[in-house]
């Protein structure tokens, strides 16, 4: 007796089930979406039924690492896979984890492309799995905000971490604590940089933003440690060499 073939090709229930371990929030409608959107293009059965093929579902897998990991609108992720899908692409990675014809995309600090790029209110969307009515309550807190009709990278990386905590049970309610002290922090640093800023010289303001930048990236460090001693303190730190749990 012959051995029966292996399929070539999986409905979307099955690409479904290989995903969702790794992309907790995707759906047969985020499929559809993206079919519709002109990303993703299966072919289908006589009976009008979605195949996927193994290509298709690298695709998918490319597709939606690039809106986690990068943040990156459609558009931007289409232009990639049409400029990038090569061989020869500069964005190609060979990792043993997924090696293939898409390449995986590197660091989000070392592609300009991404971040860089103001999102119009679709595209935010889109990129964090928010609907319109959590992106209002997100505005309403004062959590994303946008300059001119648009949203930077700061509202794109605040979006996600708000969709990160979801998971957690954290509420945009819960966060207004944070807000308040990215401001205060923020009104420390105004402070420290003043002088420079009543400065006549030329390259004032230059020099106000990089010793701005520079002061909040150690605020950052600063609070970071904090957390971790509080974390310690509460009992949640990490054990220490020879400790054991329990």
């Amino acid at each position: 007796m012959s051995a029966e073939p292996a399929r070539a090709y999986l409905g979307i229930g099955e690409v479904l089930a290989q995903l969702q371990a790794e992309f907790p929030d995707v759906s047969v409608s985020k499929i559809r979406f993206l079919e519709n959107e002109g990303l993703i293009q299966p072919a289908r059965s006589p009976s009008k039924y979605r195949k996927f093929s193994p290509a298709d579902v690298e695709r998918l897998r490319y597709i939606l690492t690039a809106q986690r990991d990068q943040y990156l609108p459609l558009r931007v992720i289409k232009d990639q896979l049409d400029a990038g899908g090569q061989d020869d692409s500069p964005r190609r990675d060979d990792s043993p984890r997924r090696a293939g014809r898409y390449p995986v995309l590197a660091d989000p600090a070392a592609d300009a492309v991404g971040p860089a790029v103001p999102l119009t209110r679709r595209e935010l969307l889109e990129a964090t799995g928010l609907d319109e009515a959590r992106l209002a309550e997100l505005e309403d807190f004062g959590l994303v905000r946008r300059s001119g009709g648009r949203y930077g990278p700061d509202a794109l990386a605040a979006a996600r971490a708000v969709v990160a905590l979801d998971n957690y049970g954290v509420q945009a309610r819960h966060l207004r604590v944070l807000r308040a002290s990215a401001e205060r922090e923020t009104a420390l640093i105004e402070q420290v940089v003043a002088p420079i800023l009543r400065q006549r010289s030329d390259g004032a303001r230059d020099r106000a933003g990089r010793t701005a930048r520079e002061i909040a990236a150690i605020t950052l460090q600063l609070h970071a440690a904090l957390i971790e001693a509080a974390l310690a303190d509460a009992g949640f730190g990490e054990p220490r060499p020879g400790q054991r749990d329990g």
